[in-house]
């Protein structure tokens, strides 16, 4: 359920590394669980700079609207159009198809400030 290859904060956000300075982000399968049924989606347009755990976008939900916070600092190169239309991606497949940016992060060490998959699910099951 939580991907070992992947790193998590504690807003429920994952970091997947593509490159010792890239990674595409998404929320995780609890995120999207405890929201429900997803039905819109707002997220930064390439280019923008996000920041490590401030919120780089919004996902609302039939039960609430949350921020979504950046587990990473640097520009966004890619952008998931595809939840624009579709926003149920990120409930059916959060992991893959529902991933929403990718960034490239200006220090290569901050990944590893991330949780692992073990202390992710750790902070979820208290």
């Amino acid at each position: 359920m939580y991907p070992e290859d992947l790193k998590y904060n504690e807003e429920h956000t994952w970091l997947r590394l593509e490159g010792p300075s890239k990674g595409r982000v998404g929320i995780t399968q609890f995120a999207q669980e405890q929201l429900k049924e997803v039905v819109f989606i707002e997220l930064p347009e390439t280019g923008t700079e996000v920041v490590h755990m401030d919120p780089f976008g919004v996902i609302e939900s039939v039960k609430a609207t949350n921020d979504l916070y950046s587990p990473v600092t640097g520009i966004v190169t890619e952008v998931n159009d595809a939840l624009k239309d579709e926003p149920g991606i990120v409930n059916r497949d959060p992991y893959g198809e529902g991933w929403m940016i990718v960034v490239e992060f200006n220090d290569p060490n901050e990944p590893n400030a991330l949780m692992t998959a073990t202390e992710y699910k750790s902070l979820i099951e208290g």
